[in-house]
């Protein structure tokens, strides 16, 4: 699918187009790097959505359609700032490496099957959401894989997911692609595409790789450049397709 034709559907023509204003204004739009990588404030819409503002509105047309077929869009996670985002990595990496034991590189490894390098977070930009069905009352954590798969509780979020979040712009970012790489498969991260792709394109411009190596948190003193251009390569860029 090409970039600029995700919207065109038939099943969401009279939606795209209150889409397509978005998606060509925010072509002339610069992002700085700071608001790219989680260091700026930006304006957030919605009380528990916490999205920017187109996202925030199709979010919610969506979850109204998802609420009369009997599944109530809850999310779990939308924007997160780097500050938070270096918490959670400092975090992991203290518990890994201290408490278990395990070396800093391997836990650097294990860190990045499903979180990311603080400043790489596609949750800085305001696109893109963790969610769930929060009509399923579910025992411990629920943004694992099999609780979306066979019969578990989630099973019908995807199913209404799959069939119906494009038309509102939000595509699936961590696919069970077998040939994907980067970070694992996560069924419940959606993003809202008119935004995140001219962000990603600006993102990937920048030299992002030694913006990461001035970095400095737990963890941090064990990049290199080599890894750095592989993890851009392989957790930035080997997402969905159609978010390219």
């Amino acid at each position: 699918m090409q970039r600029r034709t995700f919207i065109n559907k038939s099943s969401a023509a009279a939606l795209a187009i209150g889409l397509a204003p978005s998606i060509f204004l925010q072509e002339d739009y610069e992002y700085s790097i700071s608001e790219l990588m989680g260091k700026e404030d930006i304006e957030l819409f919605g009380k528990g959505i916490n999205l920017r503002k187109e996202a925030h509105d199709a979010f919610l047309e969506m979850k109204k359609a998802a609420y009369n077929d009997g599944i109530d869009l809850k999310i779990v996670s939308s924007f997160r700032d780097y500050e938070r985002q270096k918490a959670i990595f400092e975090r992991k990496f203290l518990t890994y490496t201290e408490d278990d034991g395990i070396n800093p590189l391997d836990a650097i490894d294990k860190i990045i099957e499903y979180s990311t390098i603080p400043g790489t977070s596609r949750h800085h930009w305001g696109t893109d959401i963790d969610v769930i069905d929060g009509y399923r009352k579910v025992e411990g954590d629920v943004l694992v894989p099999h609780k979306y798969e066979n019969e578990g509780p989630f099973v019908d979020f995807k199913k209404w997911m799959d069939e119906n979040s494009e038309t509102y712009g939000f595509y699936l970012v961590y696919t069970d692609e077998p040939k994907r790489r980067g970070f694992k498969y996560e069924p419940w991260h959606y993003s809202y595409a008119p935004l995140s792709i001219p962000m990603l394109e600006q993102f990937r411009g920048k030299n992002i790789a030694s913006l990461l190596l001035r970095e400095d948190y737990y963890g941090a003193e064990n990049f290199t450049m080599g890894f750095l251009k592989s993890y851009i390569q392989n957790n930035i860029l080997d997402i969905n397709r159609d978010l390219l």
